[in-house]
């Protein structure tokens, strides 16, 4: 929940300045806040090189329309120019009480209106501490993959370990690799198209550990929290996604 009219077009036009001098050969969304969706894809008309970069939203209703008031349905995003939107990140989950069926049924129904889900999963501390990250990230992808059955295959999934997301700690490349591994393993599992599945690391990742992290077999992105809201910072991460 950060931005404003004034902060967002410094963002966009800092990022199209280094986005012009190096077009990047991976993929660019910038997740924003609703409000601001319209202004963002204004923007992207005025500056040529944020054409490269695609817009995402930062959660979406379940519902498809109705008595829901404050909600906005995925139908609105992809009216706004939406190609991705963030579902079940780990601030749902602990601040609104969301369970691995809402965050199933948002991914259902962002696919439904050719949104792709940036599905979030991960464990807390204690939950690590006791041994059961394995345990907790399959069980939260098991129930995307139930409700989205042969469509698994269109989301992206990323990983967000919930002590390391705004706390400055960071999994150790190693140990994100290991979780990436087990999603990738389920994947597998749950469909043959798997390896279309891009999977993200979100826990911490910033222009000074995202070679590390991106050197890993199974780490594939990042879903960058603060260090986006900063030019600079981005676009070293972008840069590094191209190595």
């Amino acid at each position: 929940m950060n931005g404003s009219l004034a902060a967002n077009e410094a963002l966009l036009a800092a990022l199209a300045q280094g986005l012009a001098a190096a077009r990047p050969a991976c993929d660019v969304v910038v997740c924003v806040p609703a409000p601001y969706l319209a202004q963002v894809q204004t923007l992207k008309s005025v500056h040529a090189s944020l054409s490269v970069m695609e817009v995402g939203a930062q959660d979406v209703s379940a519902q498809a329309s109705g008595a829901y008031t404050g909600e906005v349905s995925a139908a609105m995003l992809k009216d706004l120019g939406c190609r991705y939107v963030i579902v079940g990140h780990s601030e749902r989950r602990q601040y609104h009480g969301e369970s691995d069926a809402l965050v199933a049924d948002k991914a259902k129904a962002a696919l439904a209106s050719g949104i792709t889900p940036i599905v979030c999963v991960g464990e807390t501390l204690d939950e690590r501490e006791a041994g059961r990250t394995e345990e907790v990230v399959k069980r939260q992808l098991a129930a995307v993959i139930h409700a989205n059955g042969h469509c698994i295959s269109e989301i992206v999934l990323a990983y967000e370990p919930v002590w390391a997301i705004g706390t400055g700690k960071t999994a150790s490349p190693e140990e994100a690799q290991v979780v990436h591994a087990v999603l990738r393993a389920q994947l597998k599992a749950a469909t043959d198209q798997s390896a279309r599945v891009k999977i993200l690391y979100g826990g911490s990742m910033n222009a000074a550990n995202a070679a590390t992290l991106l050197a890993q077999p199974d780490i594939d992105g990042g879903l960058i929290g603060g260090a986006s809201l900063k030019a600079v910072d981005f676009l070293k991460i972008i840069a590094a996604a191209q190595v």
